[in-house]
Protein backbone atom coordinates (compact mmCIF):
# COMPACT_ATOMS: atom_id res chain seq x y z
CA UNK A 1 0.00 0.00 0.00
CA UNK A 2 2.73 2.45 1.14
CA UNK A 3 4.31 1.84 -3.04
CA UNK A 4 1.06 2.48 -4.44
CA UNK A 5 0.58 6.01 -2.05
CA UNK A 6 3.84 6.93 -3.26
CA UNK A 7 3.25 6.28 -6.98
CA UNK A 8 0.13 8.72 -6.36
CA UNK A 9 1.68 11.29 -4.67
CA UNK A 10 4.18 11.00 -7.42
CA UNK A 11 1.86 11.44 -10.20
CA UNK A 12 -0.08 14.27 -8.74
CA UNK A 13 2.91 16.35 -7.95
CA UNK A 14 3.85 15.60 -12.22
CA UNK A 15 0.29 16.73 -12.37
CA UNK A 16 0.94 20.48 -10.88
CA UNK A 17 4.04 20.54 -12.91
CA UNK A 18 2.39 20.05 -15.93
CA UNK A 19 -0.33 22.99 -15.36
CA UNK A 20 2.38 25.26 -14.27
CA UNK A 21 4.65 24.84 -17.51
CA UNK A 22 1.01 25.35 -19.34
CA UNK A 23 0.66 28.73 -17.64
CA UNK A 24 4.30 29.45 -17.75
CA UNK A 25 4.46 29.07 -21.59
CA UNK A 26 1.02 30.87 -21.89
CA UNK A 27 -0.85 27.65 -23.50
CA UNK A 28 -4.16 28.94 -23.96
CA UNK A 29 -7.36 27.43 -22.18
CA UNK A 30 -9.44 26.08 -25.01
CA UNK A 31 -6.16 24.10 -26.29
CA UNK A 32 -6.77 20.55 -26.68
CA UNK A 33 -3.54 19.60 -24.51
CA UNK A 34 -5.82 22.01 -21.30
CA UNK A 35 -8.53 19.43 -22.12
CA UNK A 36 -6.79 16.16 -21.36
CA UNK A 37 -4.91 17.95 -18.54
CA UNK A 38 -8.62 18.84 -16.95
CA UNK A 39 -9.33 15.40 -17.38
CA UNK A 40 -6.57 13.23 -16.12
CA UNK A 41 -6.45 15.97 -13.41
CA UNK A 42 -10.20 15.35 -12.48
CA UNK A 43 -9.14 10.99 -12.60
CA UNK A 44 -6.43 12.13 -9.40
CA UNK A 45 -8.74 13.96 -7.88
CA UNK A 46 -11.21 10.93 -7.73
CA UNK A 47 -7.90 8.37 -6.76
CA UNK A 48 -7.18 10.68 -4.06
CA UNK A 49 -11.03 9.68 -1.89
CA UNK A 50 -11.05 6.33 -2.10
CA UNK A 51 -8.93 3.08 -3.20
CA UNK A 52 -8.43 1.87 -6.86
CA UNK A 53 -9.26 -0.82 -8.38
CA UNK A 54 -6.34 -2.78 -10.72
CA UNK A 55 -8.52 -1.54 -14.30
CA UNK A 56 -8.52 1.95 -12.72
CA UNK A 57 -4.67 2.13 -12.25
CA UNK A 58 -4.40 0.87 -15.71
CA UNK A 59 -6.49 3.40 -17.04
CA UNK A 60 -4.26 6.38 -15.15
CA UNK A 61 -1.29 4.78 -16.46
CA UNK A 62 -2.52 5.01 -20.01
CA UNK A 63 -4.03 8.31 -19.53
CA UNK A 64 -0.38 9.37 -18.28
CA UNK A 65 1.66 7.87 -21.24
CA UNK A 66 -1.17 9.57 -23.41
CA UNK A 67 -0.71 12.95 -22.02
CA UNK A 68 2.89 13.21 -21.57
CA UNK A 69 3.15 12.09 -25.60
CA UNK A 70 0.53 14.73 -26.27
CA UNK A 71 2.56 17.23 -24.37
CA UNK A 72 5.30 16.79 -26.62
CA UNK A 73 4.04 16.75 -29.60
CA UNK A 74 2.37 20.07 -28.89
CA UNK A 75 5.72 21.97 -27.63
CA UNK A 76 7.87 19.78 -30.66
CA UNK A 77 5.40 21.68 -33.11
CA UNK A 78 4.82 24.80 -31.48
CA UNK A 79 8.91 25.25 -31.36
CA UNK A 80 8.71 24.39 -35.29
CA UNK A 81 6.47 27.21 -35.91
CA UNK A 82 7.94 29.72 -34.35
CA UNK A 83 5.94 31.73 -31.07
CA UNK A 84 2.55 31.39 -32.59
CA UNK A 85 1.06 28.18 -32.39
CA UNK A 86 -0.62 27.19 -35.65
CA UNK A 87 -3.53 24.77 -35.39
CA UNK A 88 -4.26 22.41 -37.92
CA UNK A 89 -6.29 23.43 -41.05
CA UNK A 90 -9.26 21.90 -42.54
CA UNK A 91 -8.89 19.98 -45.80
CA UNK A 92 -9.61 21.26 -49.00
CA UNK A 93 -11.89 20.01 -51.32
CA UNK A 94 -9.71 18.10 -53.46
CA UNK A 95 -6.88 18.42 -51.26
CA UNK A 96 -6.39 15.42 -49.97
CA UNK A 97 -2.43 13.99 -50.04
CA UNK A 98 -0.32 10.50 -49.82
CA UNK A 99 0.46 10.68 -46.10
CA UNK A 100 3.84 9.35 -45.52
CA UNK A 101 4.64 5.94 -44.35
CA UNK A 102 5.56 6.11 -40.63
CA UNK A 103 9.00 3.11 -41.77
CA UNK A 104 11.12 2.48 -44.69
CA UNK A 105 9.66 0.51 -47.62
CA UNK A 106 11.56 -2.52 -46.43
CA UNK A 107 11.16 -2.25 -42.78
CA UNK A 108 8.36 -4.77 -42.59
CA UNK A 109 10.30 -7.18 -44.46
CA UNK A 110 10.31 -10.49 -44.28
CA UNK A 111 6.15 -10.34 -43.07
CA UNK A 112 6.01 -7.70 -46.19
CA UNK A 113 7.96 -7.34 -48.85
CA UNK A 114 9.40 -3.91 -50.02
CA UNK A 115 8.25 -4.30 -53.85
CA UNK A 116 4.68 -4.66 -52.06
CA UNK A 117 4.67 -1.76 -50.00
CA UNK A 118 6.01 -0.06 -52.92
CA UNK A 119 3.25 -0.43 -55.55
CA UNK A 120 0.95 -0.38 -52.39
CA UNK A 121 1.70 2.42 -51.08
CA UNK A 122 2.63 4.51 -54.24
CA UNK A 123 0.09 3.34 -56.75
CA UNK A 124 -3.10 1.93 -55.04
CA UNK A 125 -2.97 4.38 -51.74
CA UNK A 126 -2.26 7.27 -54.38
CA UNK A 127 -5.23 6.45 -56.58
CA UNK A 128 -7.74 6.51 -53.84
CA UNK A 129 -6.42 9.89 -53.44
CA UNK A 130 -6.73 10.93 -56.55
CA UNK A 131 -10.12 9.43 -56.74
CA UNK A 132 -11.42 11.35 -53.76
CA UNK A 133 -10.19 14.26 -54.71
CA UNK A 134 -11.83 14.30 -58.08
CA UNK A 135 -14.89 12.90 -56.61
CA UNK A 136 -15.09 16.31 -54.20
CA UNK A 137 -13.86 18.44 -57.41
CA UNK A 138 -16.98 17.24 -59.22
CA UNK A 139 -19.23 17.38 -56.25
CA UNK A 140 -18.12 20.73 -55.77
CA UNK A 141 -19.14 21.86 -59.30
CA UNK A 142 -22.44 20.35 -59.15
CA UNK A 143 -23.40 22.51 -56.15
CA UNK A 144 -21.52 25.49 -58.04
CA UNK A 145 -23.60 24.73 -61.20
CA UNK A 146 -27.03 23.10 -59.60
CA UNK A 147 -26.88 20.08 -61.60
CA UNK A 148 -26.70 17.42 -59.55
CA UNK A 149 -27.19 15.00 -62.92
CA UNK A 150 -24.34 12.91 -62.23
CA UNK A 151 -24.02 12.69 -58.28
CA UNK A 152 -25.31 9.26 -57.88
CA UNK A 153 -21.90 8.47 -59.80
CA UNK A 154 -19.81 10.86 -58.12
CA UNK A 155 -21.30 9.88 -54.47
CA UNK A 156 -20.31 6.61 -54.96
CA UNK A 157 -16.89 7.77 -55.93
CA UNK A 158 -16.53 9.66 -53.03
CA UNK A 159 -17.38 7.27 -50.87
CA UNK A 160 -15.09 4.12 -52.64
CA UNK A 161 -12.30 5.87 -52.75
CA UNK A 162 -12.90 8.00 -49.61
CA UNK A 163 -12.93 4.63 -47.39
CA UNK A 164 -9.80 3.30 -49.64
CA UNK A 165 -7.78 7.00 -48.71
CA UNK A 166 -8.79 6.39 -44.87
CA UNK A 167 -8.74 2.94 -44.36
CA UNK A 168 -4.94 2.61 -45.68
CA UNK A 169 -3.91 5.68 -43.55
CA UNK A 170 -5.22 3.83 -40.83
CA UNK A 171 -3.36 0.19 -42.18
CA UNK A 172 0.19 1.81 -42.27
CA UNK A 173 0.09 3.40 -38.72
CA UNK A 174 -1.06 -0.29 -37.67
CA UNK A 175 1.67 -1.58 -38.44
CA UNK A 176 5.79 -1.32 -37.35
CA UNK A 177 8.82 -3.04 -37.73
CA UNK A 178 8.39 -3.46 -33.79
CA UNK A 179 5.28 -4.75 -33.86
CA UNK A 180 4.01 -8.17 -32.68
CA UNK A 181 3.04 -9.31 -29.21
CA UNK A 182 -0.38 -8.35 -27.51
CA UNK A 183 -2.36 -5.40 -26.98
CA UNK A 184 -1.56 -3.82 -22.85
CA UNK A 185 -3.88 -1.91 -20.37
CA UNK A 186 -7.54 -0.95 -21.27
CA UNK A 187 -7.73 -2.06 -24.93
CA UNK A 188 -6.16 -5.45 -23.53
CA UNK A 189 -8.98 -5.58 -20.76
CA UNK A 190 -11.56 -4.65 -23.27
CA UNK A 191 -10.64 -7.25 -25.67
CA UNK A 192 -10.61 -10.00 -22.70
CA UNK A 193 -14.26 -8.51 -21.65
CA UNK A 194 -16.09 -8.59 -24.73
CA UNK A 195 -14.32 -11.60 -26.59
CA UNK A 196 -13.47 -13.41 -23.67
CA UNK A 197 -9.28 -13.67 -24.17
CA UNK A 198 -6.98 -12.10 -26.56
CA UNK A 199 -6.43 -15.67 -27.98
CA UNK A 200 -10.02 -15.95 -28.63
CA UNK A 201 -9.80 -12.59 -30.43
CA UNK A 202 -7.25 -13.31 -32.41
CA UNK A 203 -8.68 -16.38 -33.99
CA UNK A 204 -12.31 -14.52 -34.80
CA UNK A 205 -10.18 -11.52 -36.44
CA UNK A 206 -7.94 -14.23 -38.18
CA UNK A 207 -10.56 -16.35 -39.55
CA UNK A 208 -12.26 -12.97 -40.71
CA UNK A 209 -9.78 -11.76 -42.61
CA UNK A 210 -9.19 -15.08 -44.18
CA UNK A 211 -13.07 -15.03 -45.14
CA UNK A 212 -13.35 -12.33 -46.71
CA UNK A 213 -15.07 -12.79 -50.02
CA UNK A 214 -13.40 -11.29 -52.88
CA UNK A 215 -11.46 -8.32 -51.98
CA UNK A 216 -11.73 -6.03 -48.83
CA UNK A 217 -10.69 -5.27 -45.40
CA UNK A 218 -10.75 -7.33 -41.82
CA UNK A 219 -11.40 -4.73 -38.92
CA UNK A 220 -11.44 -4.09 -34.85
CA UNK A 221 -14.23 -1.26 -34.42
CA UNK A 222 -15.43 0.73 -31.85
CA UNK A 223 -19.21 0.80 -31.35
CA UNK A 224 -20.34 3.88 -29.40
CA UNK A 225 -23.76 2.40 -29.15
CA UNK A 226 -23.24 -0.54 -28.08
CA UNK A 227 -20.09 0.24 -25.96
CA UNK A 228 -17.85 -2.53 -27.09
CA UNK A 229 -15.51 -3.99 -29.51
CA UNK A 230 -16.33 -5.52 -32.82
CA UNK A 231 -14.96 -7.66 -35.40
CA UNK A 232 -16.08 -6.79 -38.97
CA UNK A 233 -15.93 -7.28 -42.72
CA UNK A 234 -16.13 -5.02 -45.45
CA UNK A 235 -15.71 -5.31 -49.34
CA UNK A 236 -15.18 -2.96 -51.50
CA UNK A 237 -14.37 -0.52 -48.64
CA UNK A 238 -17.44 0.86 -47.73
CA UNK A 239 -19.51 -2.54 -48.17
CA UNK A 240 -20.77 -5.05 -45.34
CA UNK A 241 -20.07 -2.04 -42.75
CA UNK A 242 -21.79 -0.56 -39.68
CA UNK A 243 -22.50 3.10 -39.85
CA UNK A 244 -21.26 4.54 -36.38
CA UNK A 245 -18.65 2.18 -35.28
CA UNK A 246 -15.10 3.32 -35.26
CA UNK A 247 -12.16 1.50 -37.25
CA UNK A 248 -9.02 0.65 -34.80
CA UNK A 249 -7.35 -2.12 -36.09
CA UNK A 250 -7.71 -3.00 -39.94
CA UNK A 251 -5.82 -5.59 -42.51
CA UNK A 252 -5.92 -4.80 -45.66
CA UNK A 253 -6.63 -8.44 -47.59
CA UNK A 254 -6.83 -6.85 -51.12
CA UNK A 255 -4.76 -8.78 -53.23
CA UNK A 256 -2.34 -6.42 -53.88
CA UNK A 257 -1.65 -6.18 -50.18
CA UNK A 258 -0.08 -9.77 -50.33
CA UNK A 259 -0.37 -11.77 -54.17
CA UNK A 260 2.96 -10.54 -55.47
CA UNK A 261 4.92 -12.71 -52.17
CA UNK A 262 2.41 -15.09 -50.70
CA UNK A 263 0.52 -15.73 -54.10
CA UNK A 264 -3.08 -17.38 -53.59
CA UNK A 265 -1.66 -17.86 -50.16
CA UNK A 266 -4.20 -15.50 -47.93
CA UNK A 267 -3.87 -17.04 -44.75
CA UNK A 268 -0.45 -17.28 -44.47
CA UNK A 269 0.07 -13.52 -45.07
CA UNK A 270 -2.69 -12.95 -42.31
CA UNK A 271 -0.89 -15.21 -39.94
CA UNK A 272 2.31 -13.32 -40.52
CA UNK A 273 0.75 -10.15 -40.54
CA UNK A 274 0.52 -10.30 -36.80
CA UNK A 275 4.34 -9.97 -35.87
CA UNK A 276 4.24 -5.96 -37.37
CA UNK A 277 0.67 -5.20 -35.71
CA UNK A 278 1.73 -1.66 -33.61
CA UNK A 279 -0.59 -2.55 -30.75
CA UNK A 280 0.52 1.09 -29.56
CA UNK A 281 -1.27 2.90 -31.94
CA UNK A 282 -4.12 0.60 -32.16
CA UNK A 283 -4.65 1.49 -27.97
CA UNK A 284 -3.71 5.22 -28.65
CA UNK A 285 -6.88 4.95 -31.38
CA UNK A 286 -9.17 2.63 -28.63
CA UNK A 287 -8.14 5.07 -25.64
CA UNK A 288 -9.50 7.89 -27.94
CA UNK A 289 -12.32 6.16 -29.40
CA UNK A 290 -13.68 4.56 -26.13
CA UNK A 291 -14.64 8.70 -24.85
CA UNK A 292 -17.46 8.55 -27.60
CA UNK A 293 -20.45 6.97 -26.18
CA UNK A 294 -23.81 7.18 -27.49
CA UNK A 295 -27.43 6.51 -25.92
CA UNK A 296 -27.77 2.68 -26.66
CA UNK A 297 -31.39 2.95 -27.67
Amino acid sequence: MSSYNEYVRNVLIWNQQLKSLLEAEEVQKEESIWKRLDKFSYLMEGVQRRPIETEELIKIQHEAEELHDQMESYFAQRQQLGTIFMKEPNIAVGKHQLPRLPYAYDALEPYISKEIMELHHQKHHQSYVDGLNKAEEKLKEARKDNDFTLVKHWSRELAFHGSGHYLHTIFWSNMSPNGGGEPKGALLEEIKDYFGSYKAFKLHFTEAAKAVEGVGWALLVWSPRARHLEVLQSERHMLLTQWDTIPLLVIDVWEHAYYLQYKNNRGKYVENWWNIVNWKDVENRFLKASELKWRPY
